[in-house]
């Protein structure tokens, strides 16, 4: 009989970008949509803020994760992967909580587009005033 991996499961959301995170013990391979984590994520930035809660809990390396991210853009999907890492180490150990929660890693970010009005260029700017 084959010994059975065992998944932890974390889903994150941000903007319109939704991500299936799935972690597994290993030596810290990172795909998303099944392409290399630099391959997909260019900006170092914005890979240091993905991987803050592997930093936070001194997990990096620990595990192989595995993400399916759809939607939005770059910023909005980074933002998914990172929430979605951090609910999976919840289930992984839920005394990390304590650690990545002061960290603002717990909440969602409830922030997206506000819709355009009527009358209007966009969602706020009104176009130009003429007194004449």
């Amino acid at each position: 009989m084959a010994k059975e991996k065992v998944q932890f499961l974390g889903t994150g959301r941000r903007k319109s970008s939704v991500a299936r995170v799935i972690l597994t013990h290993g030596k810290g391979l990172f795909l998303i949509n099944g392409r290399e984590f630099e391959e997909y994520i260019p900006s170092a930035a914005v890979r240091l803020d993905v991987l803050q809660p592997l930093t936070l809990t001194e997990t990096e390396g620990k595990f192989d994760i595995s993400v399916n991210v759809y939607g939005g853009g770059l910023s909005g999907q980074a933002g998914a992967i990172r929430l979605g890492i951090t609910r999976a180490l919840m289930e992984v150990n839920p005394e990390l909580r304590a650690t990545l929660k002061p960290a603002g890693l717990v909440t969602r970010d409830p922030r997206s587009k506000e819709r355009k009005k009527y009358g209007l260029k966009k969602a706020r700017r009104a176009s130009q005033f003429s007194k004449r």
